[in-house]
């Protein structure tokens, strides 16, 4: 069965390098040098930024088994991981909008970089602690660096459309290229050099100091509102008044959520879906294939958004509809193909199915990704842009919360059915948004705030 592995990547590589050497000049935008010199710094820099969370990822479950703990106690480090990115994580992000994006994005640096170093310690509270600072850093990376980008590019004067060249470059590099070679990078640090399993830790606060170095030596700070009142509580009402006031906003967060939810799901249950009973499966090959499924979606996803006759909103319907179906196909391999009763060997001819079924949906995720933040550039307001952002992360998060503590509780499939039905409402809304999303804005953020303040004033 190793062959197949090969054949895969091997395919998956070669579709990769077809979709970039064969675009043409209806799928390139021109721009300028000096977009160029801004698009080139933010992306080393988000580069960094991701090398320092990739090279965490495969080794914290492995860490904390490594200092002896069970699998309740390493659940609850988890889930206080993303229950911190709920609480602090939402309360962190959206000052930004208050205090600079760059200085939050410095903030994730330094947050991380101290949750890497608690990794060093097996004292269970000290863990804990680097679970929390790693949940706050995570909220700040999924919202503080776009906010960053898509106000100084606005600031700078380039074209809106540029922005897609941006997204898509991100992601190709960050949540592809980068994730595989720190994979790489990450084995080698561990099992070559046998360095031990802190070692990619230090390593990734490496990453994240050189990053943050570039950011405060050649990043300029910008701000989301830019009234004088710096009150937290006011700028979460505001930020509410406008998800309930704008219904391409709610729209916008509950697709968000339906899609990342069951992506985070999966990420637990594709393991134990390809070896259940406990078949030997290369875990960093296949992470590696999944990653390249996914710079093959970020490619794709640069061409569709070159061509300006076609709207994000209308494709993203087809790429939630597929990304439903591809996580049926463990469901439906339960039923038409018999389980193997033996235990240990090479990957099932179930599993071979299933991966390329996975490898389907991590294409839809290179997609999902650079196209969501080109709906989010254009739907939410700059002037509370990480608020909202991370308060689509709530519900997120609470979802993630629940799986975890419940993954047990329910039949591999039944969990892969979920997500199949969430990833269906997601194209049904998307539905709903491309049919509004021609309407005009109901109000702007000012006469939202006004209104609000005039119905329910505060005197803080």
């Amino acid at each position: 069965m190793e062959i197949f592995y090969y054949l895969l990547f091997g395919g998956l590589g070669a579709v990769v390098a077809a979709v970039e050497l064969s675009k043409n000049n209806k799928d390139r935008i021109t721009t300028t040098p000096a977009f160029n010199s801004f698009k080139n710094n933010y992306l080393l820099v988000y580069s960094l930024m991701m090398a320092g969370d990739w090279l965490q990822g495969p080794y914290v479950y492995y860490l904390y088994s490594q200092y002896g703990f069970g699998k309740g106690e390493i659940g609850q480090l988890f889930i206080a991981g993303f229950g911190s990115s709920m609480l602090f994580g939402t309360i962190v992000g959206s000052l930004a909008d208050k205090q600079g994006r760059k200085r939050a994005c410095v903030t994730y640096c330094i947050a991380y970089i101290l949750s890497c170093i608690t990794k060093h310690s097996p004292q269970y509270k000290v863990l804990m602690l680097g679970r929390i600072l790693g949940g706050i850093a995570t909220s700040l990376l999924f919202s503080a660096f776009e906010s960053w980008l898509v106000a100084e590019h606005n600031k700078r004067g380039f074209e809106q459309q540029w922005l897609s060249i941006t997204f898509s470059k991100a992601i190709f590099f960050g949540n592809g290229l980068v994730a595989i070679i720190s994979g790489l990078f990450g084995n080698l640090l561990v099992d070559t050099f046998a360095l031990g399993p802190v070692a990619p830790f230090d390593a990734a606060s490496c990453f994240l100091a050189i990053g943050m170095a570039i950011i405060l030596s050649s990043w300029t700070e910008n701000y989301g509102d830019p009234s004088e009142s710096k009150d937290l509580l006011t700028q979460f009402r505001g930020a509410a008044v406008a998800i309930a006031s704008d219904e391409k906003i709610a729209l916008l967060g509950a697709i968000q959520s339906l899609f990342e939810g069951s992506m985070y799901t999966f990420v637990f249950l594709w393991t134990p879906a390809l070896s259940p009973n406990d078949e030997d499966i290369p875990h960093g090959f296949i992470f590696a294939t999944f990653m390249l499924a996914s710079m093959m979606g970020s490619s794709l996803a640069s061409r569709l958004m070159a061509r300006s006759s076609l709207r994000v909103e209308s494709y993203m319907q087809i790429v939630f509809a597929v990304s439903s179906v591809s996580l049926l196909l463990p469901i439906v391999t339960s039923f038409m193909v018999a389980p193997s009763k033996v235990k240990g060997g090479s990957i099932s001819f179930a599993g071979c199915i299933q991966v390329v079924g996975f490898c389907a949906f991590e294409g839809c995720v290179g997609i999902f990704w650079p196209s969501i933040m080109k709906m989010r550039s254009q739907y939410i307001p700059e002037e509370a842009r990480s608020t909202i952002m991370n308060f689509f992360r709530i519900p997120l998060n609470i979802f993630v919360c629940i799986v975890l503590y419940n993954v047990n509780a329910f039949p591999i499939t039944v969990m892969f059915g979920m997500c199949s039905i969430f990833l269906f409402v997601a194209c049904l809304l998307q539905r709903r948004l491309m049919v509004i999303a021609e309407k005009p804005k109901t109000q702007d953020w000012t006469s939202l705030k006004e209104k609000d303040t005039e119905a329910d004033p505060l005197n803080i």
